[in-house]
């Protein structure tokens, strides 16, 4: 009797701990492509600068460099009379891990 409750609590104490470790930490995959990179790039943005103004800097262009996603925005700039005029203002730019999709950092140009 007494064995057999050690082994279902074994058992239980087992499949707990399964169960958990599969649950613990999201796995982090490769980010195959620039639309991949991309969109975590707009998933951590937004919640810094706003949806509004993330939005409003697509399209987003990523590009890889040495293992390392290169993504930002696009800055759209008034129509003027002037050709020559620099256009004010920044973008986004956030470097993501292709290994495993960390954001390695993050910022906003003014």
């Amino acid at each position: 009797m007494r064995l057999n409750r050690t082994l279902c609590f074994s058992l239980l104490v087992f499949v707990s701990l399964a169960a958990y470790g599969q649950n613990a930490a999201p796995s982090r995959t490769p980010v195959a492509d620039g639309a991949t990179a991309v969109k975590i790039a707009e998933k951590a943005l937004i919640p810094v600068y706003g949806k509004k103004k993330v939005l409003s800097e697509r399209p987003f262009t990523a590009e890889l460099k040495d293992g390392v996603w290169m993504v930002s925005g696009t800055l759209h700039c008034p129509y003027s009379q002037d050709s020559n005029a620099a256009c004010a203002g920044g973008v986004a730019m956030v470097q993501i891990s292709q290994s495993d999709g960390h954001i390695l950092s993050m910022g906003h140009g003014k």
